[in-house]
């Protein structure tokens, strides 16, 4: 039977789903449950028979009609599918599901009559505009902050230095304190996970540890014991500590700091490829200048597609929803083993749940951009012509160390993708107006930080990899 001769109406569900209702004509029903006799008849075992010669009396008889029907039923609903979505030219993106479910259509079935199914399935959603030219939108903008060249310089300093013993005074700010301790909640005077140690080398700069820790060491000398008040901060990754007093009983076993080299030309060449300091100081600024205006080029790109997004009209499909979670909490597996991180212990089944749960917003959002830029090229007819492909990726390929190592149909997408993001982009800017944000205010409540936004995935999995309670 030709899918031609199929009944085939369709209907749009929420969420980017098809429904598509098809009448299947008695004969093709028949011939299914002949078929399925006629495949039994030659695969199954049977004490007495050799396999493929069991009469068909003798199937019918020791199956049973609702395992042959069962065993049609599968075949015809894959079947049916299949020719459907050819004859209606219906390209899904998910599995198909039996409206109903399949026990009630079993019921329902018999060979020979004409009888009729749903099945659902997720679609590619047709994203559109409401307005592409106008767009408002304020972004943040990013100054070069000559102090970081000096902050740099004193990075490279602390690398380069040279760990010595402390001897005849307290510990100080910046020094390396060798410490053994061991932290109790207050409140209950229960004992801190991960909260203890017999010896460990500590930095003496606030910030390293939780809030009283380090301030508390400063000012003890070598043999000296104490006991340290401190507190969790509310956003503390492990949720059970979040926010509660601790007393941490301190050793300070042995003190060292650092003798740092002098800011000379010396230090230029053991610290970079420069010969002296000043072309060392020239280029940091140029990096601190550079970073400054690629971190101010993307704040500007994310303000005009965040614009745009709030002009997207699309329906997101589950099945794309759930891929771009996998995408997400696959990246983060892979970053947390670029770390040395044991990632099969770590990302446990109750986690990968978790960090899908968790991931969801982002995937949307990451969703939506997409969509919104592909809308906006359909809508505006933007398009790439094959020169300045072709041209690009001579460019690219000049770079290479061994061309022969990339496939040229990855590079040639990953070149036009590049280009029509940049088309795209310089779209916007042309027929959107943007703006700077206003300089928050400086009289922010006292210890009120903004945290820098992290993937759901990587602030889930982040937690679960804290191991020392007492290090915040």
């Amino acid at each position: 039977m030709s899918a031609a001769a199929l009944k085939v109406t369709t209907e749009t569900r929420p969420s980017s789903r098809l429904a598509v209702t098809v009448t299947i004509p008695g004969e093709r029903s028949k011939a299914s449950y002949e078929e399925a006799i006629s495949s039994l008849c030659r695969n199954v075992n049977l004490p007495g028979f050799r396999k493929g010669k069991v009469p068909r009396t003798v199937v019918v008889q020791q199956l049973g009609s609702v395992r042959i029907k069962a065993t049609a039923l599968e075949g015809l609903v894959d079947s049916i599918w299949r020719d459907a979505i050819k004859q209606e030219t219906i390209e899904p993106i998910s599995q198909p599901e039996l409206s109903g479910g399949f026990d009630g259509l079993l019921e329902s079935f018999k060979p020979g009559e004409e009888f009729t199914l749903t099945l659902e399935a997720d679609v590619a959603p047709t994203p559109k505009l409401k307005s592409t030219k106008g767009l408002k939108a304020e972004f943040e903008p990013v100054a070069y902050d000559a102090d970081k060249v000096d902050a740099m310089l004193e990075d490279s300093r602390k690398q380069l230095a040279t760990v010595v013993p402390v001897e005849g005074r307290a510990a100080e700010k910046g020094d390396i304190a060798v410490l053994g301790f061991k932290g109790s909640f207050s409140d209950d005077g229960s004992e801190i996970e991960g909260g203890s140690s017999d010896s460990m080398d500590v930095d003496l700069e606030h910030g390293r540890m939780i809030p009283g820790f380090i301030e508390g060491v400063i000012g003890m000398k070598v043999g000296d014991s104490k006991t340290v008040d401190c507190e969790f901060p509310d956003d503390y990754p492990k949720e059970d500590a979040r926010g509660r007093k601790a007393a941490f009983a301190i050793d300070l076993k042995d003190l060292k700091t650092r003798e740092l080299p002098e800011l000379n030309d010396e230090f230029a060449k053991q610290a970079s490829e420069q010969e002296t300091l000043a072309e060392l100081r020239k280029d940091l600024e140029q990096r601190l200048k550079d970073d400054a205006e690629r971190r101010q080029t993307s704040n500007r790109r994310d303000a005009l597609v965040a614009a745009l997004v709030e002009q997207l009209e699309v329906d997101l499909p589950e099945a794309l929803i759930q891929q771009e979670s996998r995408n997400l909490l696959e990246q983060t597996a892979a970053q947390f083993a670029q770390q040395g991180m044991d990632v099969k212990s770590l990302f446990t089944p109750d986690l990968v749940r978790n960090l899908m749960q968790n991931s969801r917003p982002e995937a949307e959002e990451r969703l939506r951009r997409s969509f919104a830029l592909t809308a906006l090229a359909e809508a505006e007819a933007i398009k790439l012509d094959d020169q300045e492909v072709d041209a690009k990726i001579t460019e690219v390929k000049k770079e290479l160390s061994d061309e022969n190592k990339i496939d040229p149909e990855r590079l040639r997408q990953a070149v036009m993708d590049d280009l029509m993001q940049d088309k795209l982009m310089g779209w916007l800017e042309d027929n959107s107006t943007l703006t700077e944000k206003a300089a928050e205010a400086e009289d922010k409540p006292a210890g009120k930080k903004s945290a820098a936004k992290k993937p759901a995935a990587k602030k889930a999995a982040a937690k679960r990899s804290s191991n020392t309670d007492a290090e915040s």
